[in-house]
């Protein structure tokens, strides 16, 4: 049996995100604003505590800074369950953090900085411990400075060698970022990027022919998030299809394709067939919209599972 049900590696963030951003003020002037709030964010750090909410034994694997932010980070991992023994700290780092600005329509123009995220590399020693899990998610890559030089090509073919379904979640803006990711999509079970990412790498516009490019470099399947549009889901097999999003009130997107990551490990780890994973994960990812932060409208399974089988869809 495996140690953990859920390994979460990659890009974990402190953010501060206010609510509703309408404009920045002249000068040194203020603008009022209804709510401002803290979260753990990032493709790994999201997924990770969305993951533990709803009941997996998670592990992190990342970089924090010796700083305030990094001990916040990890005194918030483990307030929810999440093992912390992956996450790395010396002296000189910053916690990767951002300041987000969450406007009425739920979109979030954001001010980061990169941080940790570039720095923490998974040596050989750490790859058992890391790799004994259900679900191996390597988020942010792209973002992985270190590890994306070869290291998590190492560790994601060792976690396929010991039985693990692998995902992947990516951070891309253009071609250019493809080298980095196409190490891993060889050891991918299911390559998970927003359909703006996976558009930029490959530079394709139709569902279907972004599937199968990266199809061909070696992934199984491809769950690409759409937004507001739900979810398109296309594997080696064949299966092929589209589950449309939920109709919520909106409030901050912030999060939610990380959510969506950690709702598709959830059902995995529960056995769903892939329809009912994708909609699992719409699920999760809906949730996490309603709330202000990453995982704010997350509660725990039993919610996530209520809400899947009695919310209405967009169409």
């Amino acid at each position: 049996m495996a140690r953990y049900d859920y390994t979460s590696m990659g890009f974990f963030t402190y953010d501060c995100l206010g609510w509703p951003f309408t404009e920045v003020p002249p000068g040194g002037g203020t603008v009022f604003i209804d709510e401002l709030t803290l979260a753990v964010s990032g493709a790994g750090g999201t997924a990770a505590i969305a993951a533990a909410k709803m009941g997996l034994k998670t592990l992190a694997v990342a970089g924090v800074g010796d700083d305030l932010m990094g001990d916040w980070v990890l005194q918030r991992l483990q307030h929810f369950g999440v093992d912390t023994w992956g996450v790395q700290r010396k002296p000189g780092w910053k916690t990767s953090s951002s300041i987000v600005t969450t406007r009425a329509d739920g979109s979030r123009p954001a001010l980061h900085m990169k941080g940790a995220t570039a720095n923490f590399f998974v040596d050989d020693s750490m790859i058992p411990r890391v790799v004994d899990t259900k679900v191996f998610h390597a988020g942010g890559v792209g973002l992985m400075d270190a590890m994306d030089k070869g290291q998590s090509a190492i560790v994601m073919k060792a976690a396929k060698a010991g039985g693990a379904v692998t995902t992947v979640d990516v951070f891309a803006g253009s071609p250019k970022d493809l080298p980095a990711i196409a190490q891993v999509l060889p050891y991918t079970d299911y390559f998970m990027p927003s359909i703006e990412e996976a558009q930029a790498l490959c530079g394709l516009t139709d569902h279907g022919d972004t599937a199968r490019f990266f199809l061909d470099m070696g992934v199984k399947a491809c769950v690409l998030t759409l937004g507001g549009d739900g979810a398109y889901y296309h594997d080696r097999d064949g299966l092929k299809f589209h589950v449309p999003a939920f109709d919520i009130a909106v409030k901050c997107t912030c999060g939610c394709g990380d959510a969506f990551d950690a709702g598709f490990a959830v059902a995995l780890n529960h056995d769903f067939d892939a329809e009912t994973s994708v909609r699992f994960a719409q699920a999760t990812s809906a949730l996490n919209a309603t709330g202000l932060g990453s995982q704010a409208g997350v509660k725990d399974f039993e919610h996530t599972l209520a809400f899947m089988k009695t919310t209405k869809t967009k169409r």
